[in-house]
């Protein structure tokens, strides 16, 4: 069924080539427009020219149109993907993480939660608030997909900004539960049934059960847990080389609350007052020089065979089936999106978006209701709603007093001079993208 879908973004690493890929092994979608998007033209005509060899190769039906002008991508557009870092990435996340710890505050990683989320997100939200106007205004019917980070502050502005637009936020760590249950539960993946939920990143399996007797698969997992996670190689897009790699994090959540965290890495630390002081260090940097070196020799390692792999015919990225559903109307479960909270997890804000399960048809994306959610984990979840609040009030209001109370609010900040101090540094040495902010 042919469809415009415009691809914002297309020129990132791993990202661009990845969706394309996944598109070309759906079959629903056969005849449809893929436009790449990105306002770097040398990487767009990298993502442009290797995409245009792979579709004549595999010979597959579907129309490549790529452009560095929005406003012509956009035009008639079904669905738009918008996956963008604003900057230099490394340099900046290197100030995001860095910083805040030469004025004591223990954060860990610092690219979506703490301090280096909040300077990550006030760099990201101008410019993905400019893509949805536009979008407002040439395309406002279609459907949005954000997958930038940090997920949770730019939805919420997003959501909050453009109430009237169809925003989903979306994000692959639910694919961990299909890699590691069926090991955990002894059984076939399609004899799994499955329920998480939270915020991104924050997110925990709340059931897993059989389905041909429907006993509860808890006990299973609880009694393999440690050994199977103690030798686990991190699968998350094969980032780490070393066994275990940050596990501190994510074994104490799980001892003290009971429950499985389906982000399985450092993004879980980020979050925690706690976390720095159980986080293991050394894993933590050791995956992310290992992402850097990845990310950096992407293109001189011919790393983006693997998403032509028909073979395989599984898409790396959720959105495939979510849009195949919409299209075909087929009222399908998707286990994790990122929409704004209708009393679907009761203890939290109806503004904030949360992370649950959906039904996909041709009306979008229907959340559906967690009841009964862990008191004790919401409790944690709670304590991001202010800082998500005020992220979105600073960046609106272009507003450095409320950037600073969203520093004040945030968990992970226990000093208010090394907060304005930290506020002022950060605002220095990244006016060129946080200077709105007055």
């Amino acid at each position: 069924m042919s469809k415009r879908i415009v691809i914002i973004g297309a020129g990132s690493t791993n990202f661009g080539l990845g969706i394309v890929g996944d598109f070309f092994k759906s079959t629903i979608l056969e005849g449809s427009t893929l436009v790449l998007h990105d306002i770097n033209a040398k990487t767009l005509e990298n993502t442009n020219e290797i995409a245009l060899s792979f579709k004549e190769k595999l010979g597959v039906n579907f129309k490549i149109e790529a452009t560095t002008s929005r406003k012509e991508a956009l035009q008639n557009a079904d669905f738009c993907l918008i996956s963008i870092e604003v900057g230099n990435r490394f340099d900046l996340w290197d100030q995001d993480w860095k910083t805040p710890l030469q004025y004591g505050i223990k954060q860990v990683y610092g690219e979506n939660g703490g301090p280096g989320g909040l300077f990550h997100a006030m760099r990201q939200i101008p410019a993905i608030i400019n893509i949805c106007e536009d979008i407002e205004k040439i395309c406002p019917e279609s459907f949005i997909f954000s997958y930038s980070n940090p997920m949770q502050r730019i939805c919420h502005a997003l959501t909050t900004r453009f109430p009237k637009l169809k925003i989903v936020g979306l994000c692959h760590e639910i694919s961990s539960m299909n890699r590691q249950l069926p090991t955990l539960m002894d059984t076939n993946l399609d004899n799994i049934e499955f329920e998480a939920g939270g915020l991104n990143h924050l997110s925990i399996l709340l059931h897993a059960k059989y389905k041909d007797s429907g006993e509860d698969g808890y006990p299973l997992i609880k009694k393999k847990f440690e050994d199977y996670y103690s030798s686990l190689v991190n699968d998350h897009e094969g980032f780490y080389s070393k066994a275990g790699a940050e596990r501190g994090v994510f074994f104490e959540l799980f001892k003290k609350y009971g429950y499985l965290p389906i982000t399985t890495d450092s993004h879980l630390g980020e979050y925690l007052s706690w976390a720095y002081s159980v986080a293991d260090h050394d894993g933590i940097l050791d995956f992310y020089d290992n992402y850097k070196k990845r990310c950096l020799s992407f293109y001189d390692n011919d790393g983006y065979g693997q998403f032509f792999d028909m073979s395989h015919p599984e898409p790396h990225e959720r959105i495939i089936p979510i849009i195949e559903n919409i299209v075909s109307d087929a009222n399908a479960l998707e286990h994790a999106v990122n929409i704004p909270n209708d009393n679907f997890i009761d203890c939290l804000p109806n503004d904030i978006v949360v992370e649950v399960p959906a039904i996909i048809n041709k009306n979008g994306i229907h959340g559906k209701s967690l009841a009964n959610y862990p008191k004790p984990f919401g409790a944690l979840l709670n304590s991001q709603v202010g800082t998500i609040q005020l992220t979105t009030e600073a960046v609106l209001n272009h507003s450095k007093q409320d950037a600073l109370f969203a520093l004040l609010a945030d968990p992970v900040v226990d000093n208010a001079k090394s907060a304005e101090a930290l506020l002022d540094t950060m605002l220095s040495s990244q006016k060129d993208y946080l200077g709105y902010l007055k």
